[in-house]
């Protein structure tokens, strides 16, 4: 499949029009697969970010006037446009991004469409409150309405499925929007905001701002025309995004090290399984990834060598081939980490059962083999931070009580998986685990879009919750509205 990349990813989109940088300045899109530059984007500065908050701002009240209904007719259309153009923007997500256009870009097409369709019938049903008063002549209504203008700021490892996550509810809630994606994959956020256009949105209800996100991003995070900012990304961003906006509501969704628990009565084979999807969905390159494998240690050597027979059967290579299930990384920075990881690791006395290293043979050196470590202990870089690449580290334990405390060893608390056959040990383990969502015998990996998702509390994974009504709630003002009703 043929896809003219160039023919729009030259303009961003502000108040209702294609528009041209105010420097005119281009960067180079290039692809993770092969190097090779696949079009030039507009490198947005602070005056593109401060006209596309200023186009937000005046369009607030005529997206709020938009009723639900109508609001929700909107999100459909976008729904539709995403799945007439599937195949197309599939392809453009591998190209940009670097994931398997068969296994796996497909799919986060399709799950962007559930996005919009979930918000727009959320809406449907978003609820206000009659609430009691402590007075007889009072009536008292909570009812939602819209906070103003939010800057949505999102990633480039999941960049259709991050961006309908919070772009859908923001809009449902009868917001408007200043986007700013990441550079990296600014080509499939182009034809994202295509999309929505075809919604016949109010001019300036949704914009579209591209380039470096230490100027747009940061410029959009700390105007005070802002009234709520959207952030999925690093910790260390995160924290920076959130000092920008303190005092405007600030939804993030941050970094993860989930921890992956097999117990001696699970299915191992179920857990492998879940393994190797919760280690190498992505490349690795996801908050969700299974970063710690903690194994009982009576089942330690047939889980580890299970595992790296199903990891020896990933095929490493071109996105575009339908047989490939393991693509390339998407930049530099995070093919270096990985190095440095797997390099700590052995330096400390881990082991290395598979791979280890970048493969070659190919366009880039973004390749990297599908890695497994064992003996892997917890105070070891791969234990304690973000790898965000295609590794499973494999840590044994000799109890339940021990597992928890290395499972919540972290400072992170985004997700985390349990296999055991034992109900009773299940629920009593997802009572105690620190993270905001815990799998039961199956991945790290496995979401759904309607289900509220973030991290725990006090961890360095993030501040509330998106997924279906949860975010559309949060996007919204609730206030309290006291009438007297006593008869004059």
């Amino acid at each position: 499949m043929t896809v003219d990349v160039a023919r729009s990813v030259r303009k961003m989109f502000i108040e209702g029009r294609w528009v041209e940088s105010e420097s005119g300045e281009l960067f180079d899109a290039d692809s993770p697969a092969t190097g090779e530059i696949i079009a030039q984007v507009p490198k947005g500065t602070r005056a593109d970010a401060q006209r596309a908050v200023e186009a937000a701002h005046k369009a607030r009240a005529a997206m709020a006037g938009l009723k639900g209904f109508e609001r929700s007719v909107r999100l459909h259309r976008i729904a539709d446009a995403i799945a007439r153009r599937r195949d197309e923007l599939a392809h453009l997500l591998t190209l940009d991004q670097g994931k398997p256009l068969k296994a796996e870009a497909v799919g986060e097409v399709e799950e962007a469409v559930q996005y919009f369709r979930i918000a727009a019938e959320d809406l449907k049903r978003l609820e206000g409150r009659v609430l009691p008063s402590a007075s007889p002549s009072k009536l008292v209504l909570a009812r939602h309405y819209p906070r103003g203008v939010y800057g949505i700021i999102t990633p480039w490892n999941w960049p259709l499925t991050m961006a309908a996550e919070l772009i859908a509810p923001a809009l449902a809630a009868g917001n408007t929007v200043v986007w700013t994606p990441a550079s990296s994959t600014s080509v499939i956020s182009v034809a994202l905001m295509e999309c929505i256009v075809e919604a016949d949105l109010p001019a300036g209800a949704v914009n579209l701002v591209t380039g470096p996100g230490a100027e747009v991003g940061d410029e959009v995070a700390g105007h005070p025309m802002v009234d709520g900012v959207g952030f999925v990304g690093s910790t260390e961003t995160g924290a920076s995004v959130a000092r920008r906006a303190a005092g405007k509501h600030v939804m993030l969704e941050l970094g993860g090290n989930g921890p992956q628990v097999v117990f001696a009565d699970a299915d191992i084979g179920r857990a492998v399984e879940g393994a190797i999807v919760g280690c190498y969905l992505c490349a690795g390159q996801s908050c969700t990834a299974g970063e710690r494998i903690l194994v009982e240690e009576p089942i330690r050597d047939e889980f580890v060598a299970r595992l790296a027979d199903a990891a020896r059967a990933l095929r490493l290579g071109d996105p575009f081939a339908d047989d490939t299930t393991l693509g390339p990384l998407n930049n530099e920075g995070v093919a270096s980490k990985m190095d440095q990881h797997v390099a700590d690791a052995l330096k400390h006395g881990a082991k290395l059962v598979l791979g280890g290293e970048r493969a070659k043979g190919f366009p880039t050196r973004l390749y990297y083999h599908a890695t497994i470590l064992d003996g892997v202990e917890p105070d070891m870089r791969v234990s304690r931070e973000e790898t965000f690449g295609p590794i499973a580290p494999i840590i044994k334990f000799r109890d339940e009580k021990q597992a928890l405390e290395l499972a919540n060893d972290s400072p992170y608390g985004l997700l985390g998986a349990v296999y055991t056959k034992d109900l009773s040990r299940a629920l009593r383990f997802a009572d105690a685990l620190e993270t905001g969502w815990v799998n039961i015998n199956e991945s790290t990996n496995y979401w759904e879009a309607h289900l509220p998702f973030g991290g725990r509390a006090g961890k360095k994974s993030g501040i509330g919750k998106v997924g279906g009504r949860f975010a559309l709630e949060q996007m919204t003002d609730l206030k309290t509205i006291v009438i007297e009703i006593s008869p004059e």
